[in-house]
């Protein structure tokens, strides 16, 4: 394992402890909304906090941009983690036990290493560029759907973007009449965990922020996966709307959805 994926995955191990701990008694836990239908709770800062020191601790230098604590400019900006220590914070405080930790590291602007630990389930994902993608150190791949007849797709809805909510209901009939089944579960990066593993064939959302998909963008390309944006480019970080999964299929979704999208989601 390489030493920063190893660093990586004892910051999420450690974060998973927090999470787990506080899960066994949620009348503990402190909700707030830091903005319209999105909570943070004490937790996630814990959580985000564990992480930065476990990473900062053997890479002092490094930088580091979280989901609650923003950015850290290190001395050498070259080296970015990219961190959200609780994605899926609403199905946490009610209770929903599917969440996880996404770390990723970014050398000079590119995915080198990805983590998404599962503390209910102890399941850890990583990634290293080049060496494929493991779930807890098995090898795995994306499925090898190559349309849509059969599948079964992962989404989130735009729960903070409402307003784009009539394009992505035209999104997402224009798919499910092709489909077997949509699921929502309520962790971007576990469905791109999940795609990555070959459990879901591809997912798409709108609006996602980087800390949601830059571990799941490394887990799913080194799976042997496609991510893109809904027009079908690379503009997904910028954007944050996401396409991923085997590269015929996540064709085949563009075809489907951008004759429905609005001009602003495919840009």
């Amino acid at each position: 394992m390489h030493p920063m994926l190893n660093i990586a995955v004892r910051a999420a191990r450690n974060a998973g402890k927090i999470i787990l701990r506080a899960s066994e008694d949620l009348s503990r836990v402190e909700a707030t909304q830091k903005g319209t239908n999105d909570l943070v709770t004490n937790i996630d800062k814990d959580a985000e906090s564990i992480v930065r020191d476990t990473i900062l601790k053997s890479y002092p230098d490094h930088s580091i941009v979280g989901e609650e604590f923003g950015h850290h400019e290190g001395k050498d900006a070259d080296y970015l983690w990219v961190i959200d220590p609780l994605d899926g914070t609403t199905n946490f405080v009610k209770g929903i036990p599917h969440y996880a930790v996404s770390i990723a590291l970014r050398v000079k602007g590119r995915v080198e290493q990805a983590v998404v630990y599962d503390p209910i389930r102890d399941e850890l994902f990583t990634a290293s560029r080049g060496q494929g993608a493991q779930l807890n150190n098995k090898r795995i791949r994306v499925s090898k759907s190559i349309e849509l007849q059969g599948t079964v797709l992962a989404t989130g809805f735009p729960f903070k973007q409402k307003h784009h909510m009539d394009a992505y209901l035209e999104a997402f009939k224009a798919l499910f009449i092709h489909t077997a089944d949509i699921r929502r579960a309520g962790s971007a990066a576990l469905d791109m965990a999940y795609v990555a593993a070959g459990r879901m064939d591809g997912f798409f959302e709108i609006g996602l922020k980087p800390w949601d998909t830059a571990a799941g963008e490394l887990l799913v390309k080194e799976a042997g996966g496609m991510v893109t944006d809904f027009a079908g480019g690379a503009n997904f970080n910028r954007s944050g709307n996401i396409i991923c999964g085997a590269p015929k299929l996540c064709q085949a979704i563009v075809k489907e959805i951008r004759p429905v999208l609005t001009e602003s989601l495919l840009k």
